[in-house]
């Protein structure tokens, strides 16, 4: 394993102080946990939390600040916080309108959420949560049941956040959350796997000429594996999933093109290139398009496609401002 990284055991920990310390005037990391919260705290308005295991960076730290997240919980790489830690955030950021907390849909995070929640409902703060599973690839897998929360889940802090900050309720934020689950989906392959610094060696393994179709996010294998073909035939298995799950047709959309962490930009910016043309080709017309690492898997190489379906106000809340280390509008 050849990593940059100090003892295994500070990873996270260091990760979390250089993060807080790279945007001092931002953030500010609690003395509980690897918790960041926003340097000024938020008052007057519904909360947002999220988080769930490191290894997935700039999420969700990252995505910490104005028109998004006020707070984000960091686990173990690919583990969930626990539900300790995450009432520390909550607790960190909330106020009298309430907390809603963004949760991706694997079995640990979905579950240490929920009791975070139940335990912060017995202290009297308000607080809710919604699960993103916009992940075509599978319907249950290694950490799931049901479908996976994927990159998407930066377009529900995004619109969510922009709720939030424009003064919705906590039904409101919430309504603005499943709506966006409800309208976006995501796939994704890679044609190299990550190392877990605590394991030592890759998730899993691919020859030389081996692609891997449906991946998620904790260094998990995909659905199923095959010989690399070009990026366009990639983009467009990827695609044809997405377009087959939702009418996508006469819409606008918002595309991610999410680098999976090793994968340069030049390589992104070739699938973006095809996914442009296939989408026109479809009578979708892409309102925004966002290419580069959102929402990543350590150092695998490879990427995932999100699309977001919009409509007037999801398109308002998008364009809402936002002012985060890894995200600005």
């Amino acid at each position: 394993m050849k990593k940059i990284i100090n003892e295994v055991e500070k990873t996270e920990e260091q990760m979390i102080q250089g993060l807080v310390k790279a945007f001092p005037k931002k953030l500010a990391k609690l003395d509980c946990g690897n918790i960041v919260v926003r340097r000024n705290k938020k008052a007057g308005h519904v909360a947002l939390v999220s988080g769930g295991g490191s290894g997935h960076e700039p999420a969700h730290g990252g995505y910490v600040g104005t028109g998004m997240l006020d707070a984000a919980v960091a686990g173990p790489v690919f583990t969930s916080p626990t539900p300790d830690q995450v009432l520390e955030g909550i607790k960190a950021v909330a106020t009298d309108e309430g907390v809603l907390c963004v949760v991706k849909n694997y079995t640990g995070d979905v579950m240490n959420f929920e009791m975070a929640i139940d335990m912060a409902q017995d202290e009297d703060i308000k607080a809710d949560y919604v699960v993103v599973n916009d992940d075509v690839a599978v319907k249950d897998s290694l950490y799931t049941t049901g479908r996976r929360g994927v990159a998407g889940t930066i377009l529900v802090h995004k619109i969510a956040g922009a709720k939030a900050e424009a003064g919705g309720s906590l039904a409101e934020v919430k309504a603005a959350a499943e709506k966006t689950i409800a309208n976006v989906r995501s796939m994704g392959m890679a044609i190299r796997p990550c190392t877990v610094p605590a394991n030592g060696k890759p998730g899993f393994e691919l020859a030389d000429d081996e692609m891997e179709i449906g991946i998620g996010i904790h260094g998990e294998p995909g659905t199923h594996r095959e010989k690399l073909q070009s990026a366009d035939k990639i983009a467009s298995m990827l695609l044809e999933k997405i377009l087959a799950d939702i009418d996508y047709s006469g819409h606008e959309v918002v595309a991610i093109i999410n680098g999976m962490g090793a994968t340069p930009l030049m390589e992104l910016y070739i699938v973006n290139n095809f996914v442009q043309d296939y989408l026109a080709e479809h009578n979708i017309k892409v309102y925004d398009t966002m290419v580069g690492n959102y929402m990543t898997s350590i150092e695998m190489a490879g990427f995932s496609i999100t699309l977001l379906r919009l409509d007037d106000e999801l398109k308002a809340l998008y364009d809402a401002k936002a002012d985060t280390p890894a995200l600005q509008k």
